[in-house]
């Protein structure tokens, strides 16, 4: 964590106005209902301290990925309800994120009051980093907290410009953590240290494995990339997910690992199927041995079992991506097994770190989040931190 920057603990916000970004980038049913409200509760604490202190709260936050202006399916307005649950009062609501009505409203806020921002992304300015868009924001409040990690690495009008703005600028107690908690994987980890990567493609992480390489003891791959290090490495993947332009990368990758003395661990077995459905004629089948007209979509019994080993040996764990289709039943072992054996390890003393995105949902689709050390809420930004990138969002908070 970047020691300069100040957070909310700093600050008292009697009698002020906090605008702050959070993250309320939520899913939605067909009925515009919050299927998972992780985001919108772990920004309360930030929330709360504000208006504990007697300041009023602004809040903005983008939802979805609007194309041309305002769409009734990514108002802000859908998280309300949630937002008054958890805060236990009576949100008000600005049908724009700048203009006369969310000028007129922030500034008849009392102590003790919130506003939500419509979302920032129906005007395109937000995602341009524009400044004029910035300063209009920035007009609305008199300090700027930023508690939406998962946005970090975006050098958007709200995340990373506004904050120029103010004098008064802060990290919420999110943002914080996540920063805390990141330190404490890529600074002095306990040893030994292990990552476990997964997901659809290895070109999703080849800067995270180059840079992991330097850092752990044991890395573990699974999920879709490792079947095009089984086909370079002479196997037979059948129709299974393979990268064909990354199967040089991937023996590179190999032979690095070896230079370094990083134990590799890839997959010694899949749960093969003859179709992408949970329906679907299923087997399992050794690695680099799966027939034609087949595809390995989790990983097998004997790879959970030796990936299980390693983990349980380990002091400090780092997992981002599952090791398989962990959203079909027939599919989510793999996934479900690790989730077990960090849980595991965690119980044991080991610091554990999931590394947002689908492992996140992973860990919270078993009922796992409350037994690891921390779930990260930010995919791409936990992702950017960890290749060694600037998080602008981060460093517009700097004095």
């Amino acid at each position: 964590m970047n020691e300069r920057i100040k957070i909310v603990d700093n600050v008292d916000f009697k009698g002020k106005k906090a605008l702050i970004r959070v993250d309320f980038n939520v899913p939605l049913d067909d009925k515009f209902n919050v299927t998972d409200d992780t985001r919108i509760i772990s920004a309360l604490p930030t929330i709360k301290k504000i208006l504990k202190d007697g300041g009023a709260v602004i809040l903005m936050s983008h939802l979805g990925r609007p194309k041309s202006g305002p769409e009734d399916k990514f108002s802000l307005r859908h998280v309300i309800t949630d937002l008054n649950k958890g805060l236990d009062l009576s949100v008000q609501f600005a049908k724009d994120c700048i203009g006369q009505e969310a000028s007129q409203l922030a500034a008849g806020l009392n102590p003790g009051d919130v506003l939500l921002l419509e979302n920032l992304r129906f005007y395109k300015e937000e995602e341009k980093g524009d400044k004029e868009f910035a300063s209009k924001l920035a007009r609305l409040g008199d300090i700027y907290v930023n508690d939406a990690f998962g946005t970090a690495h975006r050098a958007h009008a709200s995340t990373a410009v506004v904050a120029e703005y103010f004098n008064d600028k802060v990290a919420g107690y999110l943002m914080n953590a996540e920063l805390k908690n990141a330190e404490k994987v890529l600074g002095e980890p306990e040893r030994p240290f292990t990552a476990i990567m997964g997901g659809a493609k290895i070109s999703d992480k080849i800067l995270l494995i180059d840079k992991l390489l330097d850092k752990v003891d044991n890395l573990i791959i699974g999920g879709g990339m490792s079947y095009t290090f089984a086909k370079a490495q002479g196997g037979n993947i059948g129709d299974s997910l393979l990268e064909e332009d990354k199967m040089e990368l991937a023996l590179e990758l190999v032979e690095k690992a070896k230079k370094r003395n990083v134990n590799l661990y890839l997959p010694a077995d899949a749960v093969i199927s003859k179709a992408f459905a949970n329906d679907a004629e299923q087997g399992t089948a050794r690695k680099g041995e799966i027939p034609d007209g087949w595809m390995g979509l989790d990983i097998g019994p004997e790879s959970r079992k030796k990936f299980a080993e390693v983990i349980l040996s380990s002091k400090t764990v780092l997992w981002n991506g599952p090791m398989g289709v962990f959203e079909m039943s027939s599919f989510e072992g793999g996934t479900k097994a690790i989730a077990e054996a960090v849980v595991e390890a965690t119980g044991k003393g080991a610091f554990t770190l999931i590394g947002g995105g689908d492992s996140a949902a992973a860990v919270n689709k078993f009922g796992f989040g409350e037994s690891v050390s921390f779930v990260s809420t930010g995919g791409g930004a936990l992702l950017e931190l960890m290749e060694g990138k600037v998080l602008p969002g981060v460093k517009a908070l700097e004095p």
